[in-house]
């Protein structure tokens, strides 16, 4: 078993929204691992005294100890109970109700002697490398797949440069992000029952090498960079490490114009090699 992680802000002046962390059992053959990424508000009110840095710290937490100690939930049912208590430790204090209250994506993965378990929620990636030494993309793509109104509102504020049209393009963004009637994407907020909408599944504890968990400040290596395929990015990770992706990331967004976001954006990395 060996575990390897880095996390790295995009901007050092502003903290670090990401959250990685894994924990292996005192005994026997298992262990959980937890990748979240807050998602920065626009500038603004976002109805909450805490900060992004701090509810991924608490529902990071709390999500790593109840997939590592409610062996009897579903990760899908331990997200949703981090989700609960997070929400409970300030919604004295905050208005949970407000769209751009703190939320994250998710990756969650755990395993034993058996079985091993994954959930992907929003545009954070889990690569699984099986026995046989192929990788599996564990994605959900439902931010990549807006309506083409939204992504023309994109396109559009990224011609112009227009303070209005950007506006317009966060505002059609935010009315779907936990979108109730299931037309939108979704993120880990304050309503327990978003555990519902993740991707989830397991392999058998024989299928499976390692596995590779990445916010998506470490995917654009692939998916906004066009350096090479999942496959090719998990070889990188697995020769050189993980710090050797988020340098080469950093690079690339030095030299290429990012069309679409964040110039920097935190990077975060685990790899757990299981065998």
């Amino acid at each position: 078993m060996r575990i390897d992680m880095v996390t790295e802000p995009g901007d050092p002046q502003r903290p670090n929204e990401d959250y990685v962390s894994a924990a292996l059992p005192a005994a026997g053959a298992g262990g959980a691992l937890v990748v979240l990424d807050g998602v920065t508000p626009p500038e603004g009110d976002d109805g909450c005294r805490h900060g992004v840095p701090w509810f991924v710290s608490r529902l990071g937490g709390a999500l790593l100890e109840l997939s590592g100690s409610r062996r009897d939930m579903t990760l899908a049912e331990c997200l949703a109970a981090a989700v609960a208590r997070t929400a409970d430790d300030h919604r004295q204090t905050c208005d949970l109700s407000h769209p751009r209250t703190p939320q994250a994506t998710v990756v969650a993965a755990r395993w034993d002697a058996d079985v091993v378990e994954h959930l992907v929620l929003s545009d954070s990636a889990l690569l699984v490398e099986r026995a046989d030494g192929t990788v599996l993309p564990v994605l959900d793509r439902r931010l990549a797949e807006l309506p083409t109104s939204v992504r023309q509102l994109s396109d559009r504020a990224r011609q112009t440069g227009r303070s209005a049209d950007r506006a317009a393009y966060v505002r059609a963004v935010e009315g779907l992000r936990n979108a109730p009637d299931g037309s939108g994407f979704y993120t880990a907020a304050a309503d327990p029952a978003v555990a519902a909408r993740a991707v989830t599944g397991s392999h058998s504890r024989t299928e499976v090498r390692t596995l590779l968990a990445l916010t998506d400040g470490a995917t654009r290596w692939t998916e906004t960079f066009r350096l090479g395929d999942w496959a090719g990015l998990f070889a990188l990770v697995r020769k050189e490490g993980p710090r050797a992706l988020v340098t080469r990331v950093r690079t690339a967004e030095a030299e290429v114009p990012v069309v679409r976001g964040k110039r920097h954006d935190d990077a975060t990395v685990l790899l757990a090699e299981l065998d």
